[in-house]
């Protein structure tokens, strides 16, 4: 398996400007504050309509969120989830075939879900688009 030139970034399927947004909006949705608990004084059924709105996809952010992750084609959603992986450490830069392979075999309808259920999204974007040569952090 080739080793990861350190100089010379990683040629991915997917755009640093999708990544840029992708990871923009994950930091917005990861922002999002939906308690389980009222605050002292709330009303309780206030907190019961902020979850039914969230659970029913009516949360701006969650929605532009899933929308971005839903208009990649294939490959850039192979290469997302193989970025998300290598930033939470489950594989080495030098393996991003590997990840990709799996990342292919594994993708499904249902991975904008998948993606925006880990509360540190943005960090292993991050972390992984730097791993593979783009660092992606100062792009915003």
């Amino acid at each position: 398996m080739p080793a990861i030139d350190e100089d010379v970034p990683v040629e991915l399927n997917i755009s640093l400007e999708k990544l840029r947004d992708i990871l923009v909006k994950a930091r917005e949705f990861d922002l999002e504050d939906f308690p389980d608990e009222p605050e002292p004084g709330e009303d309780p059924v206030s907190l019961e309509d902020r979850e039914t709105l969230l659970d029913a996809g009516d949360d701006p952010t969650e929605i532009e969120l899933r929308e971005l992750i839903e208009d990649l084609n294939d490959d850039e959603v192979v290469d997302l989830i193989a970025i998300t992986w290598i930033g939470r450490g489950d594989f080495d830069p030098g393996d991003l075939a590997g990840a990709r392979t799996l990342a292919r075999e594994r993708h499904n309808k249902r991975t904008a879900n998948y993606l925006m259920g880990m509360p540190t999204l943005p960090d292993y974007i991050t972390e992984g688009a730097a791993a593979l040569g783009w660092p992606i952090e100062n792009l915003e």
